[in-house]
């Protein structure tokens, strides 16, 4: 039970990234004489800058990390409570903080995002990029690297490789083709010459500021440098930032120690079977020494990497450190216990189409929930910062409305799924069912390519669209949008429908 809560919120909001700032931001805007509560682990906020509505359902947006004090300045019914979270006491509607602190809430919004899926834990030689903090430890570690493996193929794998520079990667990857969550091994195909060009040169310099910051609960002082350099390092217990940016990786140096561009070696259809020191190494061939593996002991012998990766192809290669890039787990832990949540299959908590949880008054937004209701056909979840930013929004919309006793309905973002980001230098911009998720075989494609320019697929299902994927600056986008939408039957035009002679935006004007 937990103790008497020094003070009682309105609306208490849990996590500083996009969908709890989102969150607060709305519950402010929508009621701004109530007393909104924001809890955040790290002494800075992600807030959106330069959004951008593209279309109907496609948004463009930059993350910038900011003080948490920009908020209060902006909202003064705001209050931002820096410690993170020890439990949450659903029955007395209240939280408890690791510094022992307890706040009450008539509503709570947990927008506590996920944490790394780490291949191991409390390996010093195994890195997961989720936060700033970890993102600067990768930097440091980097500057000192000849060669380094990435396992994972997701959107922070598929960004570290095109970035890195200076350092061999060894990239592996489980699936056939890279980025298979994103797009298909075509994409795939048009992608990997990027991988292999040096990079363009940037228009301008990142000017994105950093700050110096003290952390809470007797952290030492942690200054970052015009550059993103880390200046010192906090002694106090590490807790975990919210995730980071899209563009996560600008005004941060990823340079390794050589003087090579860009090295990239892919390993397919793979996963790690094994990772350990090269005295490990050395210990067990020694006590099982066989001719076939002499040549192996000697190749180690000089212990010249301080870790190794065995891949589950056989293949087993040396380097200075390990990034794992395997995904997320929605981070529920604290907030489980002696609570009753409904969990999803995916470990996420369960939310309804009001982005309510099934405890009473309790809601969850972003990479921690999983939206339990019937989605449209062509929307489906991906943890992804859009989507963190949407929830965040609809779910500080919806606690408003249930306050207000008015009436809110489903919105509109969760009708067709659409996503703007970008991979080696390519603008890549995803549209409902972009892979044929759950389609089975009722679904045909079509298909356009352009080498170094450009690459276009759409999803047709019964004749008409479902989904595409577009790579380039292909201007289809919002072309694309409303025939996914409007669900037109496109069977007359067959293949002209990607005939780059013909200029589709006019056609269906």
């Amino acid at each position: 039970m937990a103790a008497k809560a020094e003070k009682t919120f309105t609306f208490l909001v849990v996590g500083g990234g996009i969908a709890g700032v989102t969150c607060v931001e709305q519950l402010s805007f929508q009621i701004p004489s109530a007393e909104v509560a924001l809890i955040t682990a790290g002494p800075h906020i992600k807030a959106v800058t330069n959004y951008k509505q593209v279309s109907k359902t496609l948004e463009e947006f930059d993350v910038e990390e900011r003080p948490s004090s920009v908020l209060e300045e902006k909202f003064p019914n705001l209050t931002v409570i820096h410690s993170a979270v020890k439990s949450l006491h659903t029955q007395s509607h209240s939280v408890e903080t690791a510094d022992g602190r307890v706040f009450g809430y008539e509503k709570l919004c947990i927008c506590s995002g996920g944490r790394p899926k780490l291949l191991t834990q409390d390996n010093p030689y195994v890195l997961g990029i989720r936060d700033t903090d970890s993102a600067q430890e990768f930097q440091k570690l980097l500057s000192k690297a000849k060669r380094i493996v990435v396992v994972g193929n997701g959107g922070i794998a598929l960004e570290l490789v095109y970035e890195v520079e200076g350092c061999e990667v060894i990239w592996a990857v489980k699936d056939k083709a890279i980025g298979n969550t994103f797009f298909d091994a075509g994409a795939a195909q048009f992608l990997i010459p990027s991988l292999e060009a040096g990079k363009p040169e940037k228009a301008f310099p990142c000017k994105r500021p950093r700050y110096t910051t003290e952390e809470p609960a007797g952290g030492a002082l942690q200054t970052f440098t015009a550059d993103g350099h880390l200046r010192g390092k906090s002694t106090g217990p590490p807790e975990p930032g919210s995730a980071l940016g899209p563009d996560w990786h600008e005004g941060i140096a990823l340079r390794g120690a050589e003087q090579v561009s860009r090295k990239v070696s892919v390993e397919y259809q793979c996963e790690v079977e094994k990772i350990f020191t090269s005295e490990e190494l050395l210990n067990s061939q020694q006590q099982t020494l066989t001719p076939e593996n002499t040549l192996c002991l000697s190749f180690f012998s000089d212990g010249s990497w301080p870790v190794y990766v065995q891949l589950t192809n056989g293949k087993t290669f040396g380097c200075d450190f390990v990034v794992s890039a395997t995904g997320v787990v929605p981070n529920t832990e604290p907030f489980l216990q002696g609570n009753k949540f409904a969990i999803a299959d995916d470990a996420g908590l369960q939310v309804n189409d009001y982005m309510m949880t099934s405890e009473p008054n309790v809601y969850a937004a972003g990479d921690v929930c999983t939206a339990g209701w019937e989605h449209s056909e062509l929307w489906q979840q991906m943890r992804l910062w859009t989507q963190a930013r949407q929830m965040g929004w609809y779910a500080g919309r919806c606690m408003a409305a249930h306050v207000l006793s008015e009436p809110i309905e489903l919105d509109f973002c969760f009708e067709l799924f659409s996503h703007i980001t970008k991979f080696f230098n390519y603008k890549v911009v995803l549209l409902g069912k972009f892979n044929g998720q759950g389609l089975g075989t009722d679904h045909e494609l079509l298909v356009r390519c352009t080498k170094g320019q450009e690459y276009v697929k759409v999803v047709l299902r019964g004749g008409r669209m479902v989904g595409a994927v577009l790579i380039g600056e292909t201007d289809l986008e919002e072309t694309f949008e409303n025939l996914i939408l409007n669900q037109m039957d496109l069977t007359p035009y067959g293949e002209e429908l990607l005939n780059p002679d013909v200029d589709i935006e006019d056609y269906f004007d």
